[in-house]
């Protein structure tokens, strides 16, 4: 038994007994949640290549889906408002599939280089207005959707996870060799390709189809 009377082995089940076993909340960590993109938030948008875009579906089943491109290709459009380019992918639209059913977002944007990471959660709808898009241009090519998000809180979070994990550091970088190319792991995993040709198709998708 735990000191609060509690199986030590059992799941943690109330938002109680997550306190309990936590503690109080740091006041600072309380404080800095904002509703809004402040300069400093803004400034790192502007910096960051890439984010993960965390939703769920009608039924609470989640998904988290990587965003990327050029320093700044999220869009801030106002202190409430973000714009994210929807680029040439895999059709599966997982991510625009949740959101038609619950527009609740969670993204943490990062910086090569710097620890720390912006974290934005709100309300994301799917947008075509070309006005909007028409700034977005990659590649010679204007997105037709984009990711309205509107923000609801904002906040910095501590770099301790980068640092355990020495995501920027170049020596921790695993040998590509050291891994299946996606090609093949398609081809195994789905039997319905040859390795070659799976291999040589996802080297023309990354060569030729970035946008």
């Amino acid at each position: 038994m735990s000191d609060g009377g509690l199986d030590a082995k059992a799941p943690i089940r109330t938002a109680d007994e997550l306190r309990r076993e936590y503690g109080p909340i740091n006041p600072l960590a309380d404080k800095k949640v904002m509703p809004f993109l402040d300069t400093f938030c803004r400034d790192f948008i502007a910096l960051s290549p890439f984010l993960v875009l965390a939703s769920s579906d009608g039924e609470g089943r989640a998904d988290a889906s990587p965003r990327g491109d050029a320093p700044g290709f999220v869009a801030v459009l106002d202190d409430r408002t973000l714009l994210i380019p929807d680029r040439l992918g895999n059709k599966r639209v997982d991510s625009f599939g949740n959101i038609l059913a619950a527009p609740g977002v969670g993204l943490i944007f990062m910086v090569p280089g710097i620890n720390e990471t912006l974290r934005v959660n709100g309300r994301a709808a799917i947008t075509r207005d070309a006005a909007l898009l028409a700034p977005l241009v990659a590649g010679g090519k204007v997105p037709t959707v984009g990711l309205l998000v509107h923000v609801d809180e904002t906040f910095f979070h501590c770099g301790k996870a980068l640092m355990r994990s020495k995501l920027w550091d170049a020596g921790a970088q695993v040998p590509r060799d050291a891994f299946p190319t996606l090609g093949r792991i398609i081809a195994e995993q789905t039997a319905s390709i040859d390795v070659a040709t799976a291999e040589k198709t996802m080297e023309e998708a990354y060569r030729l189809r970035l946008y």
